[in-house]
């Protein structure tokens, strides 16, 4: 049997009241710049819409009403980051807001894909029922839509490298630690929970800095900057099978492009889906490196870790739960102060159990 020592008791007080807010470290800017990317978006589609139809242009009115679908899309961005920092601080929240950012991604991957749809089942028309083309006009257009949106794409750019290099502790200076009595069960060691997102030790492995980097990104402006992309995609496509049919008359060549496209649009959906269901559903996959730095920060001849939960709360934060069995039980505070070197690692609950000695 196991007892609770009198140092695991007394670390019960130590869970006081302190603050969840576990959004990205550059939530406020990426905001901004989201809102600025949709006022551009909003003013070339009004644009494209008004002198399509005052001139006739097909290929203005298209274009315009393809930037519209995009524009609404990153309303779901923008009002993601607004609804996350409003209520950073809500206790409806157990664990803060910072995954909004990643269900309003789920639902912009879920519409890139439909967009990818659309624009094969288009092309596969086209091939077909081939329709005559404007190619000076659509050239135009094409190139007028590829500068923009290659502006757009470097406003919503997130510098990973910037947030690599700095710590992610914001509003919750300390974990919350709890000691319980386990008198029955002890948990036993599982998980080979395999994962690949954090981990920030002091000598860290080109793969670990590429699970740190990883961890931090935030996938809200990562949804935004692919609608921004696929735009831009589509724009570099056109041209070259616009030139195509202009020069040599490779007709064609429009609506092949158009589903080689539809193919890499449908490769990035698939990709945002399923690294944000990833952390929705608190995949651990993603967290080898934080996992594999807390076991060897706190086992040593003595202690062993007995249950370990890893799982992202919010871009670059992370939260832990863990459970020790130790033949010298320290206070819970005396661990979880010795984690406090791991990057990424803003919430920590730790549970201590005494190994029983022989009377």
């Amino acid at each position: 049997m196991h007892e609770r020592t009198a140092s695991a008791l007394a670390a019960g007080t130590l869970s006081d009241v302190h603050a969840h807010n576990f959004l990205g470290e550059r939530h406020g800017r990426h905001e901004r710049r989201t809102w600025i990317v949709i006022a551009i978006t909003a003013s070339v589609m009004v644009i494209e819409i008004a002198a399509g139809s005052l001139f006739g242009s097909m290929a203005l009115l298209a274009d315009g009403w393809h930037m519209s679908t995009h524009a609404a899309a990153m309303l779901i961005t923008a009002f993601a980051y607004r609804y996350a920092a409003r209520h950073a601080d809500d206790p409806r929240f157990s664990f803060g807001t910072g995954k909004v950012g990643d269900l309003a991604a789920f639902a912009s991957a879920i519409v890139l894909g439909l967009v990818a749809l659309l624009i094969g089942w288009e092309s596969a028309l086209r091939l077909g029922h081939p329709i005559a083309i404007d190619f000076n006009e659509a050239i135009a257009v094409a190139v007028f839509g590829l500068v923009v949106n290659l502006v757009c794409a470097w406003l919503l750019r997130d510098d990973h490298d910037h947030l690599h290099g700095h710590s992610h502790g914001h509003g919750h200076g300390h974990s919350n630690e709890h000691a319980h009595a386990h008198d029955e069960h002890e948990h036993e060691d599982d998980h080979g929970h395999d994962h690949d997102h954090d981990h920030p030790h002091p000598h860290a492995s080109r793969s670990a800095r590429a699970e740190q980097k990883e961890s931090t990104r935030d996938n809200n402006l990562r949804a935004a900057y692919l609608h921004v992309m696929t735009d831009a995609l589509t724009s570099v496509f056109a041209i070259l099978a616009l030139l195509g049919g202009s020069l040599y008359g490779l007709v064609w060549l429009d609506p092949v492009i158009g589903v080689v496209g539809a193919v890499v649009i449908a490769r990035w959906s698939f990709g945002l889906l399923r690294d944000t269901s990833g952390v929705l559903l608190d995949v651990t996959a993603p967290q080898r490196g934080l996992t594999r730095a807390i076991r060897s920060t706190l086992e040593h001849p003595g202690v062993t870790v007995t249950d370990l939960h890893v799982w992202q709360v919010g871009p670059g934060h992370h939260a832990a739960v863990v459970a020790l069995r130790a033949s010298e039980p320290e206070a819970p505070a005396a661990y979880k102060d010795s984690l406090a070197h791991i990057e990424g690692l803003s919430h920590v609950t730790i549970e201590v159990n005494a190994l029983s000695r022989a009377a």
